[in-house]
């Protein structure tokens, strides 16, 4: 029963068991569940973050438990960290814009949140890389998306910084 949880939490209820491209669909999956949190039940922004990072602590444990007795210490079907990366730049894109916003902009910028997490995560920039080579373990399956979520952060201040 336990590990038929823990299976469940870091193949995100199964996504990460889809044959082709399991972690877009995680994060795709991600994208519009936060987007229902927040502007179909109204979420605080800040409560999902604090609920992001205890996430980013089970995972911790939970990752390593499934990897245990693998010899890929990073497989596919582990997508909680896809997870938790995509919704580190949309939890602060909404405290950051926190005052009612019209629907296609707010679509718009998930969208591009959404791209970039993933160009990101694919092409494994430094220190996502240095994460995902260095660490054969949950700390470096979970970080490098970490990393990719606070590029895409990162990426829209110096757009916001740009554009004002």
């Amino acid at each position: 029963m336990v590990n038929k949880i823990n299976f469940l939490f870091v193949t995100l209820f199964g996504i990460g068991k889809i044959n082709k491209i399991p972690g877009s669909f995680a994060s795709l999956a991600t994208t519009i569940f936060l987007f229902f949190l927040f502007h179909i039940l109204n979420f605080s922004p800040n409560i999902v973050l604090f609920s992001i990072i205890i996430i980013f602590f089970i995972s911790l444990y939970a990752v390593n438990i499934f990897i245990k007795n693998l010899t890929n210490k990073d497989p596919k079907e582990v997508v909680i960290d896809e997870f938790i990366g995509q919704s580190i730049p949309i939890c602060l894109y909404e405290i950051a814009h926190n005052m009612p916003k019209e629907t296609d902009q707010v679509l718009t910028s998930y969208f591009i949140i959404f791209i970039l997490f993933r160009i990101f995560d694919i092409v494994k920039p430094y220190p996502v890389s240095y994460y995902d080579k260095n660490f054969k373990n949950s700390f470096g399956v979970i970080m490098d998306d970490v990393c990719a979520g606070l590029y895409v952060v990162a990426i829209l201040v110096l757009y916001m910084i740009i554009t004002t």
